[in-house]
């Protein structure tokens, strides 16, 4: 395990026969193409411009090569996005459908809170405001401006939850989109900071892919007292991240 993530780590099960979960009801090929979208980054919401604190792990000696830059990642899914942002996303997921409102905003609070870096706070609120301006030049869907008054902001994966759930895709698979978009920016940030060439960059989202669904399934396992937001050292280097000298990136 990195050395920028020492926490204990529960177990995230990565047994191929635990990760098989039928979805409830087959996939259309227009939401799996709207998934698709929210994945890319093309969508315009900046997340291309954050490293989450690797480039100042980089900075700091503890990423030097590829195998590094790929532990240090898993680590990230699994201790950080499995427990946190992967669960809030499955919980405002089901909120957004049944339209209660109190669970986002307990959901969008709690999110807000656990942000232990002024960076990643604003990476959060960013992320979700825009994506709240895309959403309202796609249709009239009420719940769009309701997601717009969160204060102080709408957080990143409660906007995700939202965009998914007009999608009619079912959760799971909201969760491998979300998850892979996370992936693939966090490898582009790893190809300049690190840096490496292509060839690893893609080698390192092949180990990301193969740990996704599990830290999925384990996300939507977890019951709201399970949540959680501990990962002191990501923290300790995003806020040394706000006085660097060099950057390149905005977290």
């Amino acid at each position: 395990m990195s050395t920028a993530l020492t926490i204990t780590r529960t177990a995230i099960t990565t047994d191929p026969v635990s990760r098989i979960v039928k979805p409830a009801r087959a996939l259309s090929g227009s939401a799996l193409l709207q998934l698709m979208w929210l994945a890319s980054p093309a969508l315009p919401v900046g997340g291309f411009s954050y490293s989450e604190a690797l480039e100042a792990a980089v900075e700091a000696g503890c990423i030097v090569d590829e195998a590094q830059a790929a532990r240090w990642l898993v680590d990230q899914l699994q201790l950080g996005l499995a427990r946190s942002d992967l669960a809030v996303v499955a919980k405002a997921f089901g909120a957004w459908r049944r339209d209660d409102l109190a669970t986002v905003i307990e959901l969008n609070d709690w999110f807000t809170q656990t942000r232990e870096s002024s960076e990643l706070r604003q990476q959060a609120q960013q992320m979700g405001r825009s994506l709240v301006e895309w959403l309202k030049n796609r249709d009239g869907d009420p719940r769009v401006a309701r997601l717009a008054t969160l204060s102080p902001a709408p957080t990143w994966p409660v906007a995700f939850a939202l965009a998914a759930a007009q999608t009619g895709a079912p959760l799971r698979e909201a969760l491998l989109a979300f998850a892979f978009g996370w992936a693939e920016n966090m490898v582009q940030a790893a190809l300049k900071a690190v840096p490496f060439g292509q060839s690893a960059g893609q080698r390192i989202l092949g180990r990301l892919s193969e740990a996704i669904p599990a830290a999925v399934e384990h996300a939507m396992r977890l019951h709201d007292s399970e949540r959680q937001a501990f990962t002191p050292m990501l923290a300790i280097l995003s806020a040394q991240h706000e006085t660097q000298y060099s950057r390149i990136f905005r977290s």
